[in-house]
Formats: structure tokens, sequence, C-alpha cells
């Protein structure tokens, strides 16, 4: 099947779709009732949360093989995952840089090590697949909240909590590539959670081992065209509850992944090595949260450190071999009711972060941020709602930097909800770059590239308007947004350009860009116990200050899942992935990137009440990117055979 005739297919008319009586009148297939947090921090339903929303649940990410938070994020609206290098890929919300998404856990920030080391993805793996409850996306700035790095939007990954009674649940799978060139998988999971005194002492423990084997490149099996990871992970969390208001939560935890992959330098005649990235990651949380008669209080103090250690074989040596991320943070919120018409938010919070790479002159770098919010939620009238709010951040370079939001919901009906708003983003350079003694080797040894203690942070303006209707058994949504950038950080050569080795490389805010577009989705029961869901992503992103449109940003996106439940113990799941044509830039000279189609296939039988068996087939058609188009930095996997099994108790 080619691009435009897949694209044909997943965008097929709703309208007529719609008009096909449901088999199951009466379901709701959205349930915009269910409650979200990451939107205003205090809990909201979906329906009438101030933002532009996906929940994926625990049982989205149950029906296909999922071993990271790329995985878990595949099918979601308005999402693109782009190229890093290494083979690795970022998650771009709206058309928005990969380094421009924050991710979060349980509300607490991780490590951004996008920000310090180059092509890392790692901000993707903290969280067990198992431990996972649902995952919050919100679409669009939440700088007003979160300050710095969510100026494209916030993945926010909810874990599971212990509950009145120990309950459990074990998960294996494996994958089987249709080929020989390697690029195995294996993962097992586990979860347990209970009380250790009832009422008054809960603990939930997880962990989780996963690998996948490199993928050899066909051309020159030497080299390998996926690297291979392998990670252990575990956390445990205990919770006490002194009474019925109040909770106190002691999270502990660490992780360890391998990376490794054989490359060559840039010389054609030079022999291959390893190339092997060690990291790892602990945790520690202390929070206490407070319901009381009056209103409601949180207080946490966390700290997340990531330590990456690079090594190759051969006699080669990394440019930069060891790096290591600290964030120390205390934060608080206070959300008080005031009159029937006003729920008030204060909060305020103390960051540090601390680098340590011997690419920085010194040695290490640390930055300190302070930040106070406000946030006002007005019920206006029956069906109407206003939020106002702005946060305040003070770096230590730059000051005081505000970041204001306004967002108004109209609940028309129960089953019409129109909503929209405004709101200002920013984001700080990171360490490296405001480093004036920060020097690193990039591409391959073709350039040098140098830190600017002069940059100014990235701002983005954003306006959005969507609309949400549920009828029985189908639903619809539709939504358009504009993102106005400005003073976008990139390399810009200052010395000896194009000179391979010599060529020197600055950061300076050089860019202003406008992304804009067009979400559409819908969801129905079909007849004969089928459900169909689909999505699409219009983007017309635009670089204003070359006049050309935004590299590595496709047009169209489009998502789709047709789903059969003819019994209450089996199911079957096709999906499918469109990416449209992308436009790249080498040495300003543009070249196309081709769209392409992805197709994968998930059944599920329940043996038992306890026991589940689960198989399937990703990338149903073999595509392998790379293979068929050299100009593509991230290949596929190709077509994989995957079982596993899922065990409660």
């Amino acid at each position: 099947m080619t691009p435009s005739h897949s694209l044909r297919f997943l965008l097929l008319p709703l309208a007529g779709t719609l008009a096909v009586l449901p088999a199951s009148a009466g379901a709701d297939v959205l349930d915009l009732q269910s409650q979200v947090v990451t939107a205003t921090i205090t809990e909201r339903s979906l329906q009438d949360a101030p933002a532009s929303i996906t929940v994926i649940s625990r049982e989205d990410l149950a029906n296909r093989p999922v071993q990271d938070l790329e995985d878990a994020l595949r099918g979601t609206p308005g999402l693109q995952f782009t190229g890093i290098g290494l083979t690795r890929r970022g998650v771009s919300i709206r058309g928005m840089d990969g380094e421009h998404t924050l991710v979060l856990v349980n509300g607490q920030r991780i490590n951004t090590a996008a920000s310090a080391i180059a092509h890392a993805d790692f901000d993707l793996g903290w969280v067990p697949v198992e431990a996972i409850e649902r995952i919050e996306v919100v679409r669009g700035p939440m700088s007003a909240l979160y300050g710095s790095e969510a100026l494209g939007g916030v993945v926010n990954v909810i874990t599971r909590k212990a509950t009145d009674e120990w309950r459990g649940s074990l998960m294996l799978n494996g994958g089987m590539p249709d080929h020989s060139h390697g690029g195995q998988t294996h993962q097992l999971g586990v979860y347990a959670g209970g009380p250790l005194i009832e009422n008054v002492l809960g603990l939930s423990f997880t962990g989780e081992n996963r690998k996948r084997q490199a993928t050899a490149d066909r051309d020159d099996t030497a080299l390998s065209e996926l690297e291979g990871r392998e990670s252990q992970s575990a956390s445990a969390t205990l919770s006490w509850t002194p009474d019925l208001a109040q909770q106190i939560d002691l999270t502990l935890g660490r992780g360890r992944e391998d990376r490794w992959r054989n490359v060559r330098s840039a010389a054609p005649t030079a022999p291959e090595y390893e190339s092997r990235d060690d990291i790892e990651r602990e945790q520690f949380s202390l929070s206490h949260t407070g319901n009381w008669d009056w209103g409601r209080t949180s207080v946490r103090a966390y700290r997340n450190t990531l330590e990456r250690e690079q090594s190759y074989t051969r006699g080669q040596i990394p440019t930069n071999p060891w790096q290591k991320m600290t964030d120390d943070i205390v934060d608080g919120t206070l959300s008080l009711p005031l009159g029937e018409r006003h729920l008030l938010s204060l909060g305020g919070e103390w960051r540090r972060e601390e680098l340590k790479d011997d690419s920085l002159a010194s040695g290490k770098g640390k930055a300190v941020h302070r930040a106070v919010f406000l946030q006002d939620e007005i019920q206006l009238h029956e069906n109407w709602s206003l939020l106002l709010g702005s946060r305040f951040d003070k770096h230590e370079e730059y000051g005081w930097h505000k970041s204001p939001r306004a967002y108004l919901v109209y609940n028309h009906s129960d089953a019409l909800t129109i909503k929209g708003g405004g709101g200002r983003g920013f984001k700080a350079p990171t360490l490296k770059q405001l480093s004036p003694g920060y020097s690193a080797i990039g591409g391959g040894g073709q350039f040098t590239i140098v830190g600017n203690p002069d940059l100014d942070p990235e701002l983005n303006t954003t306006y959005e308007l969507v609309a949400d209707y549920v009828g029985e058994g189908w639903s619809l949504n539709a939504g358009i947004f504009q993102n106005n950038l400005k003073g976008l950080i990139q390399t810009v050569c200052v010395a000896d350009c194009g000179i391979r080795g010599r060529e020197l490389r600055n950061y300076e805010n050089v860019d202003r860009a406008r992304i804009r577009g067009l979400e559409l989705g819908g969801e129905i029961d079909l007849p004969a116990s089928l459900h169909w869901g689909i999505n699409y992503t219009y983007l017309d992103a635009i670089d204003r200050g070359a006049d050309q449109r935004l590299a590595g940003r496709s047009r169209h996106l489009a998502n789709t899942h047709l789903k059969w439940a003819p019994t209450p113990a089996f199911n079957a799941q096709l999906r499918g992935e469109y990416v449209g044509s992308q436009i790249g830039y080498s040495r300003n000279v543009a070249y196309g990137l081709p769209a392409y189609s992805l197709w994968h296939l998930e059944l599920s039988q329940q043996l038992t009440p306890e026991l589940t068996l689960r198989g399937g087939i990703e990338n149903l058609g073999d595509e392998r990117l790379a293979d068929d188009n050299v100009l593509f930095n991230y290949p596929e996997p190709g077509r994989t055979y995957h079982v596993g099994l899922s065990l409660s108790f």
C-alpha cells in the first residue's frame, strides 16, 4: 500500500462512519468523567480540564508490547517521534522539539538528560511499565505550573499505589524479529502492593528487567543499525496515613541501563569499534499530602540523579566520557476554596540543578531556580469556568520571568464541551549552553561547539480552541492551535564554516517560528463487537527567519485502531500509524523524506481470571525506513513477532 493510499484509508470520512448505528448504544467510548491532575494540580474531570489532554490507561498499555515511554505514547494525538541521533528518538508535541517536552513522574520532575547529554533519550526509561497506572499528556505549554522545559507540553506518568488489600501482577514478554540480524527482546516486570498495617501503613513495590539485542546493519553487518539495550530497575513506596486527612509517602528507586552499538569513525578504512553507554538512575522522594476541611496542602522534597559513563573499544576515546546530573527540589502547594466560585492555588518551588562534566571548563556547573505560582479556578456559571494563573520564576542569569495562562471551559451540555485559551511558556538555556568554557566535538568530528553566556530564554506563546462531543456509542473531537516561538537556540557556524574538523559553532538565539495546526479525532462502537478510533493532526510549521518549513516535522500525522472483542475473554486490535513527508536541511540545501505507514496486530486471550496470553505482530509491512532511504536517521526494527503472559494475583 502506497503512503497516499494509506493516508486516504486512515482519513475515511468520519461523518459516513458515524451514520452506522452502534451495536452497544449508550456505552461511552470516551470517559470524560475520569479524573486528571496535570492541567491544574487539582483533580478535575477530563471534560472540565482546562487543556488539551489525552489519558493513556493501564488497560491501553496492556494490549500491546511496551518497553519504554516512547512505546507507551505511540498513537497519541499530536505526537511525533523524531530522530535525535544514534538511532534514538525524542517526543515532539505539536511540532515542538523533543527538548521542549517535560516528563514528570507523579507530578515530579526527572532529570532532563537531553539538555546536558547529546542524543539522550534517557528521560523515557525511568518508570517500569508494570508500575504505570495511567499517563496524562498535555499538548501545549505548561510553564504557568511547571516552569522551564514545559515549552511544548507535559507527559505525566502516574504510578500505581498500594490498595486496601494485597494485589500484584507479573508480566512476561518476548519478541523475535522476522530476520537474522538480531533485535530479539525480552521483558519481565512485577508489581505488588498492599497494607502492612490496615488503614495505616501501605507498601508498593515494582521491578523490571528488559533487553533488546542490537540489530546489525543489513549493508554492513559489522555495524549496528539499532543499538542494544538492557535495563534493570526497581522502586518501592511506603505510604503512612496517620489519620483520614493526611498521607506521607517515601519513595526510593534505582535503575541501571546499558546500551551498546558497533560504529566506525569517519575514515572509510577505519575498523569498527563498540560504543557503550552505562546509565545509572536514583530517585528519592518524601511527600506529605493533607486533605483538610478548609483545603488541600502538599509538600515534597525529592532528589533525582542520573550518571552516564561512555566507553569505546579498540583504543578509541569518547569526547564526553562521563556526566552526572543531580536535581534537588523542594516544592509545596496550597489549594483553598474561596466562597462557592473560586478555588485558589498557591505554590512555590526551589530547585538546584548540578552537572558534572569534563567538557565544562571547571568540570561542573550549577544553577538555582526559585519560583512561585498563583492559580484561580473560577466557576463563572453552572456551565462556564475560567482558569487564570501565572508562574514567576527567578533564574540566576535572567532574574524574574513570568508565564501567564488563561483558559475558558464551556459545558454546553453533558455531551458537548467547548474550551480554549492562551498562555506563554519559556525554556532557560542549559548549563552547557550558558557555560563560556564549554567545548565539545559534534557531527562525528566535523565541528566544535562552544557555549555562549549571552543567550536569552526560548519563548512560546500559544492559543487553542477545542471541542469534544460524546454521543451514545460514539465521540468526536476537533481543535485548532498556534504556537509563536521566539529565540529558539540553535548552533550557528562562526568560523571555518564547511571545513571538516575546523568548523567552529556557537549557540545563538536565531530562530523565530510559527507552528499552527488542526487536530481531529473520533471513536465509534460498530456492529459485530467492533470498535474504531482515529486521530489526525495537520501541522504548518514555518521558520520565520529563513521563510521555510521547519525540518523534521510532518504536515500530516494520523493514528487509527480497530478493536474486536467478540467475547469478554478475547480481543484483537489492528493499529496503524501514518507519518507524512518531511523536510530536512544539509548545509542549507533542502531534502525530502517520504511518508510511511506502520501497522501492528495484537491478540489477547484470557485463559483464567488471573492469567492472560497475549501475542501479535509489530510492523506488519516490515518498514525499515533507514534501509529504504539513507536520509532517515531513525530506523524501525522491522517485522517482529511477540508473545507474552500477564498474571494478576
